[in-house]
């Protein structure tokens, strides 16, 4: 079945639970998932419903996607990602993506967590994300294109929207939220990277390291998103300078811990949409 067949089955589904056409799209990371439990006049949709879905089987992530007012906007959000670790191919971890621009949203708010690289980092931090680095290995823009969905060769430079990098900072500083700034880069997974990656990583002028979110962003651009807020919950420190273990219930117990700053500044900015 032609990929434009499904995403159209898929985002009619999700149109026949609601009456609204959400604004923004949330993509919500590991142990960040509790944004979506708040949201207003919600309608909860399983993942395993949607038809052509794929199904989160990481610890964390719920996998339902929530539809609902936050705001003073209306948001679909992502309650639980996919992987490529999972064993996904890029365009399954990237449908999601696809649907909701599908049922009308055209700004995101992505978020993750990150093991922090850069030395002045510390964990519970939120990285408000300037750029990224693909060092994933694959593409989800890789095979034909439509150019009734995207340009063949979209402009990545720009892409996390710098006006809302600035009211992240001012708006966390606010809030007394422990808010940084920097470079994400996307590995594949799913083992942790050994030292000597973690160092190259820091040569090459990340902060931060984690799993996901450069394909979801790749195709949102690509998909005609133009205002792109991004933010690393920084739940261990990965400099590659010293032993530093780390294992994904650390990283849940960190991610839940710096959620009463995260929801805040999540709620602040969609104000600020």
């Amino acid at each position: 079945m032609e990929i434009k067949v499904k995403i159209q089955q898929a985002a009619d589904y999700i149109n026949q639970k609601i009456n609204v056409k959400p604004q923004v799209a949330l993509v919500l990371g590991s142990g960040l998932g509790k944004f979506a439990d708040e949201l207003k006049n919600a309608v909860a949709i399983p993942y395993e419903q949607i038809p052509h879905f794929p199904i989160s089987t990481v610890k964390g992530h719920a996998g339902k996607l929530v539809i609902g007012e936050a705001g003073g906007k209306t948001v679909v959000a992502m309650q639980g990602r996919f992987h490529y670790y999972e064993g996904y191919s890029m365009q399954e971890i990237t449908f999601p993506m696809r649907v909701m621009l599908a049922i009308g949203v055209r700004d995101l708010i992505i978020t993750n967590a990150s093991g922090g690289l850069n030395r002045n980092f510390k964990v519970g931090d939120l990285m408000i994300m300037t750029d990224h680095i693909n060092s994933m290995g694959d593409n989800p823009l890789i095979g034909i294109n439509d150019d009734t969905v995207g340009p063949r060769f979209p402009p990545m430079q720009g892409v996390y929207t710098k006006a809302l990098v600035e009211e992240a900072m001012k708006v966390g500083r606010e809030i007394g939220a422990p808010v940084e700034r920097g470079v994400y880069v996307a590995v594949s997974g799913p083992n942790y990277e050994t030292a000597a990656e973690l160092r190259a990583f820091r040569t090459m002028g990340a902060d931060a390291v984690g799993m996901s979110t450069v394909p979801e962003v790749i195709v949102a651009v690509h998909g005609g998103i133009k205002r792109i807020l991004g933010i690393s919950c920084i739940t261990d420190m990965a400099t590659g300078e010293s032993y530093e273990e780390v294992n994904h219930e650390e990283v849940i117990a960190a991610a839940a811990a710096a959620q009463p700053y995260f929801l805040k500044l999540i709620q602040k900015m969609l104000e600020r949409l």
